[in-house]
């Protein structure tokens, strides 16, 4: 298997347009109350209690992050997101809908699962990834051998990993990594709608309202860790 940390590497800029004033007292005044720290992690360093953990890789805006604390107040969330404007959007959501059960990572979130105790995690969500087209950048993708190998890892027996995108070269790749570890597995589809239908608590992002506007086709993956 791929060592996890072969992709541990981040591509691309970590800022995009500048900060409003506002958006800059977010991440001056509230992200160093949230932020993970360093060394071990685990519900009752991050939360002060024992709580269930969820992970979101690579939270975009927040949306869905933030809309999975709200559905779940006693559950403790983890968000990470590399890039700067989408921590400040995450920053946003939590500050107006008064979350207290999140905290963000501004980084890999391979450094944070490694963290983690193994076993330590009910959900690990993969939403609309970067997809690296191209065949010579498959190997930075997140949906690889080695990552998910770890997702394994670090979720309960009977937990949960969902991964969503709308492109269907990443789906290909991703079916195939899937099928791979189905020892490690289970796909929750019976039929076409299981996988092509937003499940009731699975929060809808900007991204995903996008890709539906411009006619994309969006793929909603549920697996259960054996």
């Amino acid at each position: 298997m791929t060592d996890p940390l072969s992709i541990g590497r981040l591509y691309g800029r970590r800022q995009g347009h500048k900060l409003r004033q506002g958006q800059a007292a977010l991440v001056d005044d509230l992200l160093p109350r949230l932020t993970v720290p360093d060394g071990p992690l685990d519900a009752r360093i991050l939360f002060g209690d024992d709580r269930p953990l969820e992970v979101e890789i690579g939270f975009g805006a927040g949306e869905h992050l933030a809309g999975r604390a709200a559905m779940t107040p006693d559950h403790g969330f983890i968000g990470c997101e590399p890039f700067l404007n989408g921590v400040v959007g995450a920053l946003g959501h939590i500050r107006d809908d008064g979350l207290s059960n999140v905290r963000l990572h501004m980084g890999d979130a391979l450094d944070v699962l490694q963290r983690l105790p193994d076993a330590s995690l009910d959900r690990v969500y993969l939403l609309h990834p970067d997809p690296w087209p191209k065949a010579r950048h498959a190997k930075r993708r997140f949906m690889n051998a080695g990552p998910i190998g770890l997702v394994h890892q670090k979720l309960k027996p009977g937990g949960e990993f969902r991964f969503g995108t709308d492109h269907p070269v990443y789906v290909a790749h991703a079916m195939m990594v899937m099928r791979n570890l189905r020892d490690r597995f289970v796909w929750h589809a019976a039929t076409p709608r299981d996988f092509l239908e937003r499940p009731a608590d699975w929060p809808e992002t900007r991204y995903e309202r996008k890709a539906r506007r411009l006619g994309h086709e969006v793929w909603y993956f549920r697996y259960q860790r054996r």
